[in-house]
């Protein structure tokens, strides 16, 4: 690795705190442009919102409450395409997750009675909804799309180890967290939360093994930076590439 310019200050462990919790939290500044965040939000003022409820499993069913696009809608499947391109452009998303599959994205709304989605763990293993393929949920990411200006509440709130971390970041900002972790969207109490949300099977499952290689990756880029190739960073590449050929699942 060590070949990409990524920001290592994106990298999050609390939101409100300089401690490192277990959870890795990693943010994604502006995953979409601008000029897309309105295009999208322009589709999704006019789209076709059925309860959310439907694509729950038996635990989160109780505690979801709110609106989502059926799958093959075609603003969906449109949208879809155009987040699976950034993904593919953006290096931090690349060193941070290392996936192996994705879930294709969905998308969400809470507003009005339909304002929240309690305490819930994701299920380990879903299907991909036109191949049945089974993808394992390392990972979840929500892509926030709506200005944070424009709706009070709605905060993405992930619990680990008694400590919560908040998350509301502005529109085109996805953050990834680790599908193990138990959390909820606060209820909205006024205006309208957009989102796009999906899961990720890593080619490293482990969440404590995928932030050794990232903050390796991280350390790797700053060395290079200062210091440029030399005998030392060459070793440790060599380094984070075995520990990868250790950890992988391709």
């Amino acid at each position: 690795h060590g070949v990409r310019q990524l920001e290592p200050e994106v990298l999050v462990f609390h939101l409100s705190s300089p401690k490192k919790c277990i959870a890795m939290i990693i943010t994604l500044p502006q995953l979409l442009k601008p000029e897309q965040v309105a295009h999208t939000q322009a589709l999704l003022a006019s789209a076709a919102w059925q309860n959310g409820r439907s694509s729950a499993g038996d635990q989160a069913v109780q505690v979801k409450n709110n609106e989502q696009l059926p799958h093959d809608d075609p603003v969906a499947t449109q949208l879809r395409a155009m987040v699976m391109q950034a993904l593919d452009r953006e290096p931090l998303f690349l060193s941070a997750a290392l996936p192996k599959k994705i879930l294709p994205p969905r998308f969400n709304r809470y507003e009005g009675e339909s304002n929240f989605y309690g305490q819930h763990v994701d299920n380990a293993i879903r299907f991909a909804p036109l191949t049945r393929e089974r993808i394992r949920t390392d990972i979840s990411c929500t892509v926030f799309l709506a200005d944070p200006a424009d709706y009070d509440g709605g905060e993405l709130v992930v619990h680990e180890a008694g400590r919560q971390q908040q998350v509301k970041l502005s529109a085109g900002s996805a953050v990834l967290y680790p599908g193990t972790s138990v959390h909820e969207v606060r209820p909205v109490t006024r205006g309208a939360r957009l989102a796009c949300f999906f899961w990720i099977e890593s080619m490293v499952r482990l969440d404590e093994q995928r932030r050794i290689l990232f903050e390796m990756d991280m350390a790797l880029m700053k060395l290079r930076t200062e210091h440029g190739d030399n005998p030392a960073t060459v070793a440790l590449t060599g380094t984070y590439h075995n520990l990868l050929r250790l950890w992988a699942e391709t």
